[in-house]
């Protein structure tokens, strides 16, 4: 079982380039800790910058300093990342189109029993509606570290969020298939399409081998890219399919079901119905613990999709 969690796998990229490109700088919000950035700190003190708890000031300091030639990674509990710092993510990365890198650590459900306060299940509609600004949720270690490649080449904004917890592994370092802005395509089907991000790629996976024992094709597209979301993959993928299921840690408005309904209803009419967490304030427990109560696992998904195909 796997115990890395992809905030582990940033850290681990960041520090080998960090080594040879000067210019790579952390910054954190008190939450060096939380984001497994410590070993970064400690190997490159000169690349890392310790904000304390102030948010606003993690994001307009980064954008300073990617103004200033620097590639800024700020990581913050999505939580406050996503809210209490929104008109500086807006402003001084989006609107100044500036090289900044928000990273959102333990996001969605992750600080399970703190409650509302801590939970984030509004940042990917807050984030996608910025202009400029992209949205990633990679579903585990292997794909996050191919993503962080592949943003430390580029110079535009982006909001990565990752959970607080390690999940179990999707791809493995020898296959990993991995094209920047493109859904990877874990499995074909011709009855429903599950489109899932971050931690719900996996019980969505589980659920496809399910319903493939009981002879229901399922298809399943790992959306890591929610914004920009890959509309082509997503398009080509629902006309195969009867039905498309979105699966998300996230609230029921403005998320991936929000964009997957929209890109579907326009090219390809299907039904297509949301699964996500409920807007309302979301039960306390553990991550496992609130999936399995609003259904976010492998065996609501597959009934779900069971029920749709009657």
């Amino acid at each position: 079982m796997n115990k890395i969690p992809n905030r582990q796998a940033i850290c681990e990229v960041l520090m080998k380039h960090a080594e040879t490109d000067k210019d790579i700088v952390v910054l954190c919000s008190d939450s060096r800790g939380s984001a497994s950035l410590t070993p970064f700190a400690n190997a490159y003190p000169e690349q890392f910058v310790e904000m304390g708890i102030a948010e606003q000031d993690l994001v307009s300091v980064s954008a300073g300093l990617a103004k200033c030639g620097k590639k800024a990674f700020a990581a913050s509990p999505a939580c406050f990342l996503s809210t209490r710092s929104y008109e500086q993510a807006k402003i001084d990365c989006a609107y100044s189109n500036t090289n900044v890198k928000l990273i959102g650590i333990s996001g969605g459900v992750s600080y399970g029993a703190l409650g509302m306060s801590h939970h984030s299940a509004q940042d990917i509609a807050a984030m996608a509606a910025i202009p400029n600004m992209r949205v990633y949720l990679p579903s585990d270690r292997f794909q996050t570290a191919k993503l962080v490649e592949a943003l430390l080449t580029d110079e535009k904004p982006a909001y990565i969020r990752v959970g607080r917890n390690a999940v179990e592994d999707i791809y493995s370092e020898e296959n990993t298939p991995f094209e920047m802005d493109k859904a990877t395509v874990l499995s074909e089907g011709t009855d429903v399409l599950l489109v899932a991000c971050g931690e719900m790629v996996r019980p969505a996976l589980d659920a496809a081998a399910m319903l493939k024992e009981e002879g229901i094709s399922a298809g399943l597209l790992d959306m890591y890219c929610v914004k920009p979301l890959d509309k082509e993959g997503l398009v080509e993928a629902a006309k195969k399919a009867k039905v498309v299921i979105s699966i998300e840690e996230h609230a029921p408005f403005g998320g991936l079901g929000s964009m997957v309904s929209q890109v579907v209803g326009a090219e390809c009419p299907r039904k297509v119905v949301p699964m996500s967490l409920p807007d309302a304030p979301v039960i306390t427990g553990t991550s496992k613990e609130v999936f399995d109560y609003y259904g976010l696992n492998a065996e609501g998904i597959a009934a779900k999709a069971k029920e749709l195909l009657k």
